[in-house]
């Protein structure tokens, strides 16, 4: 499996199903083994469905579902001191196992948006305790990817003593490696659907105003993005992975 999603001219749900759709590194479909997707797929049902852009995945209170991205990305967003200021917001993208904490609390909630057209595969917080105890490496790859996703969490979102475009340059490479979609006629670009200045602002917890600068900075004297509406293009990930590094 490859580190970089590739979907060449559209999204083929039958394409995933069937194992044949490269998975981004570190994710749960990244760590889980070739042979057990097939009954994964067979266990957990092909229910594959689609969200909108601004749609929020089931994953309320009230809700028993898991989810895994099959294509796309979506924002979680948290409150945990209870005041709409204090906002705590993540990105995950393709191969990423959402709503874990229903495996140990059925309760537990989380707002989750669609940024884009996003696919996934839902079934019962429930249904996957039980198929998690009949295939333990399932179980293990779970756990490799959440560490994974901690460890990336920490050097996207925690690295505050970083300048601005440090900051900004590391998410847009962390986006491009899990929710970037190459172009068939371009493959040096990718693009980021549904992301915009303010969620990366949430995500950071910088000024729109300072990520706005750190974007010009990207587009104008690196020539490494281009902006769309409600999008982001990639234009040389080479140079963005390089300032990543030495910013």
């Amino acid at each position: 499996m490859g580190s970089l999603p590739s979907h060449g001219d559209g999204f083929h749900p039958a394409e995933v199903l069937a194992g044949r759709q490269p998975m981004p590194t570190g994710s749960f479909l990244f760590h889980l083994p070739r042979a057990i997707w097939p009954l994964l797929v067979q266990a957990w049902g092909p229910d594959v469905c689609d969200f909108q852009a601004g749609e929020k995945l089931p994953l309320g209170q009230d809700d028993r579902d898991c989810f895994i991205v099959l294509d796309g990305c979506v924002v979680q967003k948290r409150h945990p001191m209870g005041r709409s200021r204090d906002l705590i917001s993540r990105f995950r993208g393709v191969g990423q196992f959402l709503g874990e904490a229903k495996l140990i609390e059925p309760w537990s909630q989380v707002t989750t948006i669609c940024l884009g057209t996003t696919w996934v595969m839902p079934c019962s917080a429930q249904r996957v305790n039980v198929l998690l105890k009949q295939h333990p490496v399932m179980q293990l790859a779970l756990l490799r990817s959440l560490e994974d996703r901690n460890r990336a969490d920490e050097k996207v979102y925690s690295m505050t003593r970083r300048c601005p475009l440090a900051r900004v340059t590391t998410l847009l490479v962390h986006l491009a490696h899990t929710a970037g979609t190459r172009d068939p006629l371009d493959p040096d670009r990718i693009t980021i659907k549904g992301l915009r200045q303010s969620d990366i602002s949430d995500a950071l917890a910088l000024s729109r105003s300072t990520v706005e600068n750190a974007l010009r900075h990207l587009r104008t004297a690196e020539q490494a993005v281009d902006s769309g509406y409600r999008e982001l293009v990639v234009a040389d990930l080479n140079v963005l992975e390089r300032l990543a590094v030495t910013t």
